[in-house]
C-alpha cells in the first residue's frame, strides 16, 4: 500500500497514482478492485446467456440481479475511464492535447472504451431497445479481457514474449501457411475426382488440411483410395511440426523474458540500478 503513503501536490496526481500502480504488473486496492469486477461481469455474462435461454434449468428470477451487475460494471468502468483520462495529464508523456490524443490512440486504451462506452450509450440513449442489440453488445464484453493486462503480469510477460519471438514466429507462420497449401492441393489432385464434395477444389480441401494439420482430426473428411491415404499420413505427421514449431518458439521467449525480468528485479533489490 505504498501509494497511499506517498504525498502528492495535487488530487490529480493522487489519482494516477492509484490508477497506475509503481511497478509494472503492480496490484493496489483499485487495481484488485477492477480485476474482481472484469472477472465477475465475464461470469455474469455466462449466466446471463444461460438464463435468456427458454429451455434453461435455472430460475429466471435471477436474470434482473443478473443485468443489474452489468449495469453496475458498465457505470463503474466508466467512471474509472474518466478517472484515468482526467489524471493521464500526471504523465508526462502524456500531457496537454497532443499527449491525450496519443494516450487515447494506444490499443489498451481502445479495448478500455469498447468495454464499457457502446453499452453506456446504449442503455442511456436507446433503453427500449437494448435487448435487440444485445449479441453484439454481449460480443464487445469480451474487450473487458484486455484490462486484465494493465495490471496481472502475466499478461505483460506473455505479450514481451510474443514482440521477443515475433520474427521467427512469422518465419513459422510461413513454412506452416505453405504446408497448408501443398496438403490442400496434394488431396486435390488425389481425390479430386473421387470425393468431389470433399476435394473437388484446393479450397474444398483447405479444411480437411486445417483439421489435419493441426492434428485435431474431427474426421467429418478423410481421403478414400490408397495413396490419398498415404498422402494424408504424410501430412499428419508434417503437422506435428507445425504444431511444434510455434509452441517450442514462444516457450523459449516466455523463458527468455522471465529469466530478465527475475534477475532485473533481483538486481532492484540489492539496489545496483
Amino acid at each position: 500500500m505504498a501509494l497511499i503513503k506517498r504525498k502528492h501536490t495535487t488530487a490529480k496526481a493522487y489519482v494516477h497514482d492509484w490508477l497506475e500502480p509503481d511497478e509494472p504488473g503492480g496490484i493496489n486496492f483499485f487495481s484488485g478492485t477492477i480485476i474482481a469486477l472484469v472477472i465477475c461481469s465475464l461470469m455474469s455474462l455466462a449466466l446471463e446467456t444461460e438464463l435468456l435461454r427458454a429451455d434453461s434449468g435455472l430460475d429466471r428470477a435471477m436474470l434482473p440481479a443478473v443485468q443489474f451487475i452489468n449495469v453496475a460494471v458498465v457505470w463503474i468502468f466508466a467512471i474509472e475511464f474518466a478517472l484515468r483520462f482526467w489524471s493521464e495529464g500526471e504523465n508526462p508523456a502524456h500531457a496537454g492535447v497532443p499527449g491525450r490524443v496519443r494516450f487515447l490512440l494506444q490499443p489498451v486504451t481502445m479495448a478500455d472504451v469498447l468495454a464499457f462506452l457502446p453499452e453506456l450509450i446504449a442503455m442511456v440513449f436507446f433503453p427500449d431497445n437494448t435487448s435487440q442489440w444485445f449479441p453484439a453488445l454481449r460480443a464487445l464484453r469480451l474487450f473487458r479481457l484486455f484490462k486484465l493486462a494493465r495490471y496481472v503480469p502475466a499478461f505483460a510477460i506473455v505479450g514481451a514474449a510474443v514482440r521477443r519471438a515475433w520474427a521467427p514466429l512469422m518465419a513459422a507462420l510461413a513454412v506452416a501457411a505453405a504446408q497448408l497449401y501443398i496438403a490442400a492441393m496434394m488431396l486435390y489432385f488425389i481425390e479430386g475426382d473421387t470425393k468431389p464434395e470433399a476435394f473437388g477444389s484446393i479450397a474444398r480441401s483447405m479444411w480437411w488440411a486445417v483439421v489435419t494439420l493441426t492434428t485435431v482430426g474431427y474426421g467429418d473428411v478423410y481421403p478414400e483410395t490408397m495413396l490419398g491415404r498415404v498422402a494424408a499420413g504424410l501430412v499428419a505427421l508434417a503437422g506435428v511440426g507445425i504444431v511444434a514449431m510455434p509452441t517450442g518458439i514462444l516457450a523459449s521467449a516466455f523463458a527468455e523474458e522471465f529469466r530478465e525480468r527475475h534477475e532485473a528485479a533481483r538486481r532492484r533489490a540489492r539496489g545496483e540500478d
